[in-house]
C-alpha cells in the first residue's frame, strides 16, 4: 500500500479512469463480436451496419487515448477485410 499522499491519489485516478475508459473497450469489443458473429452466420447487410457502429466506438475510444489509434485502425481493417471476404464469397 502506498504511504505517500501524492502515490494514495494516483491510485484513486487509476481507479476512476479504469472504470471509465473500460465502458469505451467494452461497447468496441461488443460491436466487433457482434459484426464478426453476423458475418459468419452470412447476415452481411445487418453486418455492416454494426461493423459502422464499430468503426465509431474504436474512433472514439482512439480520440479519447483508451487505445492506441493504430490499434483501432488494425481492428477496423481487420474486420472490413473479413467483411470484404465474406461478401466476395
Amino acid at each position: 500500500m502506498a504511504n505517500i499522499q501524492s502515490a494514495k491519489k494516483r491510485i484513486r485516478q487509476t481507479e476512476k479512469r479504469t472504470v471509465h475508459n473500460r465502458t469505451y473497450i467494452s461497447a468496441a469489443r461488443t460491436y466487433v463480436k457482434k459484426s464478426r458473429q453476423l458475418i459468419a452466420v452470412g447476415k452481411l447487410d445487418e453486418a455492416e451496419a454494426i461493423a459502422n457502429m464499430a468503426y465509431k466506438t474504436l474512433d472514439k475510444a482512439a480520440r479519447k487515448h483508451v487505445i492506441h489509434p493504430r490499434n483501432a485502425a488494425r481492428r477496423k481493417g481487420r474486420l472490413m477485410a473479413a467483411l470484404e471476404k465474406a461478401r466476395q464469397d
